[in-house]
């Protein structure tokens, strides 16, 4: 985004969601919305993911995706070197190739200015603030929270997956982060106690 009254309001609706100064292991949604499910960081980046985040917009009746980034901030990278504001608001009707146009690169001028590129902290959501995707680069995840139904959970899972519950994302995406000295015991138990589906468990 270029306009900063445009980058405020994705910024607006997003601190309704989430806790925009938290990172995980910690509690980044601001209310239980359900059962967690959790991907590669990365796979959000992607113009192929595109179907998956418009579908959680329209379960809640959203006609757009907001997609903020938190690290690098705008003031310390975004303005600087790339003059614009790290934030997309897309409409749903917008296809993978506009996702990928607001997000991604099309050659090595504009690679490490991509937002696929140079994110490490993603906030994802909808005006209607019933759902989210938050990613972080380091530890290697996005957890997604908002499904409202068990059967839907399980039919976008299957539909865009690979997605895991927090102990197989742990042995399989936070695993590749830690691949040195291992996952610290301590973030393992914030993240199950945070994500796990005790916190939140559909009937």
């Amino acid at each position: 985004m270029v306009d900063r009254d445009a980058y405020l309001d994705v910024r607006s609706r997003s601190a309704s969601v989430f806790d925009l100064d938290a990172r995980l292991p910690g509690q980044v949604f601001r209310e239980d919305a359900g059962d967690s499910l959790f991907c590669e960081f990365d796979a959000v980046l992607t113009r192929e993911f595109w179907p998956a985040l418009c579908a959680m917009a329209r379960w809640h009746g959203d006609d757009r995706v907001d997609l903020l980034v938190l690290k690098p901030g705008a003031d310390e990278f975004y303005l600087p070197e790339c003059g614009t504001y790290p934030a997309v608001s897309l409409s749903v009707d917008a296809g993978m190739d506009d996702y990928w146009e607001r997000i991604g690169f099309t050659s090595d001028d504009d690679f490490a200015e991509s937002i696929a590129v140079s994110a490490n902290v993603i906030a994802v959501t909808g005006p209607s603030g019933r759902w989210g995707c938050w990613g972080e680069r380091d530890p290697e995840v996005a957890v997604f929270r908002g499904f409202p139904d068990a059967a839907t959970r399980n039919e976008w899972r299957e539909r865009f997956g690979p997605f895991l519950e927090v102990s197989g994302a742990l042995e399989s995406y936070v695993s590749m982060a830690f691949w040195l000295h291992g996952i610290p015991d301590a973030f393992a138990a914030a993240l199950t106690a945070n994500y796990g589906g005790l916190n939140g468990g559909m009937p």
